[in-house]
């Protein structure tokens, strides 16, 4: 690091700073400011804001392990995603920002009733806010610490680079506590152009760099496996030989494909929305913004950010050979070291602090959200003004950052992280999608579905079955389906006042609600369901398209490659031709 990076860092946070304090008087208004930007989110702030907040200082460094462990086919792992991504852009972007609610768990009692309810709510208001949000920030931060290490190595060591992350912890705190999501949702837009502009620069430089030798040196260099867009299913893939966790076998792909997407909660990856992803489609000015929102993060997510990640993966494996299966993630910061000349340094490191910042911005503002707005405002202090709420707000957000950190401390290694989660969330994806679409959906059910996973996976790695993830989800998704569904059928439904209330707001179509179609004729409800199925499949080819067509661009398959972003192109016009027929006005 010289002087010129020095001065790109410092810029980096004054600009960070200046945008957080200009956006404070506006969140100091009610917690619909604080939280939601008194839902007046243009679509592309609110979709920039969504790919930013899962652009994470980790997710590079994950991004070159799978392609290290598996090659590039070892992204399905997070690529699979898109499908249900899709789902919640077509089917529930609209009715989320229909529900005029703050957060996603006060959904549950808008839509159930009774004790079970009110317990649910609360439950999860501490579960996801407090519990499962600094742990996420706690494994976001070990990758912060790896990055610090990795470039200061002179400096910053194993003893006391937990100050220098606790230090950039409290600046972001500092800048959300002051201008809640108006302010996040701008430095991540601001955050995520600067990031992705030094990840873009340090994939050209190492890619032609003598050691690499371009494109054409790369796959001169790697074995064709490592090269393939899916696993090869005739042949088996070489990848599985290491006995990594996330070996792509077709077993492992078909899981991915046919069951993690729809059944398996993941942050910022649920079915049917939720999280910060519908924090921001609560927050967009109406059900169009809302639905737009959505389709640019999912464009963004899986065409725009991941090929800059993939090539340099690749080439730490030509360049770092020696590195571990459990450390082949550190080549990317081994890259950032050896390859970056000075300048261009400063300018990556100011990319990273505004990945990681960005991320945690929204993890503070989300569950700050969460335990205000479910727990201390539904079950605390009920009656107190706005002003008070907002206060303690900011107030919870300071503690929250100091929290992460202790579980930053007591952390040792994010490995198998990803796949835990998935697994405890195993089947409770069902739930989340059929709870808008099925009045036969009650509290005690979705308290089953959250249950049931834990005790599943419990069962399989305590009694030493030896299943790991993902086949693993072969035997949690349909333990945990047939539990809920089971359940809910032999437990007291929803009443009829809060079924009726809430089938007059979201005016949910579908068989599910035939019965309250019939007892409520003046409740005008959604239709085209089918052309929405279609729409979801156009825009999965749309992505998959683009992002595998973008990829053989870049490895010289130039005609195949247009070929397939043609195909995207033509996939995008048809949903936009459908829109433009008969969707828009649907959208209010």
């Amino acid at each position: 690091m010289r002087i010129y990076d020095w001065i790109i860092l410092i810029a980096y946070f004054v600009l960070s700073f200046l945008i957080g304090f200009v956006y404070k008087k506006r969140a100091s208004g009610s917690t619909e400011d604080f939280f939601l930007s008194g839902r007046k989110l243009p679509w592309w702030l609110a979709g920039l804001s969504m790919v930013a907040t899962t652009f994470a200082a980790d997710t590079p460094l994950a991004v070159t392990e799978l392609v290290g462990k598996n090659g590039i086919a070892g992204n399905w792992l997070w690529w699979n995603m898109l499908i249900g991504g899709m789902l919640t852009v077509f089917f529930f972007a609209r009715l989320w920002r229909r529900a005029n609610i703050l957060t996603d768990v006060e959904f549950i009692e808008l839509r159930y009733s009774g004790k079970f309810a009110a317990f649910l709510r609360g439950f999860k208001g501490i579960y996801l806010g407090v519990f499962m949000n600094t742990i996420i920030m706690g494994w976001v931060n070990l990758a912060m610490m790896k990055i610090l290490m990795g470039m200061f190595p002179e400096y910053i060591n194993q003893n006391n680079v937990l100050l220098y992350v606790g230090a950039c912890m409290l600046f972001t705190s500092v800048y959300s506590a002051l201008s809640g999501l108006w302010g996040v949702a701008v430095t991540d837009a601001f955050q995520f152009i600067l990031a992705m502009t030094g990840c873009i620069i340090l994939a050209v430089i190492v890619v032609n760099s003598p050691q690499i030798g371009g494109i054409s040196g790369l796959q001169s260099k790697l074995p064709e496996w490592v090269l393939r867009f899916t696993p090869d299913i005739t042949s088996g893939n070489p990848a599985n030989s290491t006995g990594s966790v996330f070996a792509i076998s077709i077993s492992s792909f078909l899981a991915f494909i046919g069951i993690q997407w729809w059944a398996a909660w993941y942050p910022g990856a649920e079915p049917g929305g939720g999280g910060y992803v519908a924090q921001r489609m609560m927050s967009a000015k109406d059900e169009k913004n809302s639905l737009l929102a959505t389709l640019f993060f999912q464009i963004a997510h899986y065409c725009i950010r991941p090929w800059p990640w993939i090539l340099v993966g690749l080439s730490a494996l030509v360049l770092y050979p020696e590195l571990s299966q459990s450390d082949k993630g550190a080549g990317y910061v081994k890259a950032m070291n050896d390859f970056l000349p000075v300048g261009l340094k400063g300018l990556l490191l100011a990319a990273f602090f505004a990945a990681y910042m960005s991320t945690i911005a929204t993890h503070l503002n989300w569950g700050t959200s969460y335990f205000i707005n479910d727990f201390y405002k539904r079950f605390v202090k009920k009656n107190e003004t706005e002003k008070h709420y907002v206060l303690i707000s900011r107030v919870i957000t300071i503690i929250f950052m100091a929290l992460s950190v202790i579980v930053t401390s007591q952390m040792e290694s994010i490995s198998g992280v990803w796949s835990f989660v998935i697994e405890c969330g195993a089947g409770l994806g069902l739930v989340l999608i059929l709870r808008w679409f099925w009045w036969r959906v009650n509290a005690v059910s979705e308290i089953v579905a959250t249950v049931t996973p834990f005790i599943v996976y419990g069962f399989l790695y305590f009694g030493k079955f030896n299943i790991a993830f993902p086949e693993s989800l072969y035997i949690i998704v349909p333990v945990t389906t047939l539990s809920w569904i089971i359940t809910a059928y032999i437990t007291k439904p929803t009443s009829e006042d809060k079924l009726k209330s809430f089938y007059e707001l979201i005016r949910p179509g579908g068989p599910g609600w035939k019965k309250y179609r019939a007892l409520y004729p003046h409740v005008i409800a959604d239709k085209g369901y089918g052309l929405l199925m279609f729409d979801w499949f156009l825009g999965i080819v749309l992505v998959y398209m683009f992002l595998f067509g973008i990829g053989k661009i870049i490895f010289g398959e130039l005609l195949t490659g247009i070929l397939f972003c043609a195909a995207g192109l033509f996939a995008g016009y048809l949903i936009f031709k459908n829109f433009n027929k008969q969707g828009w006005e649907s959208l209010r």
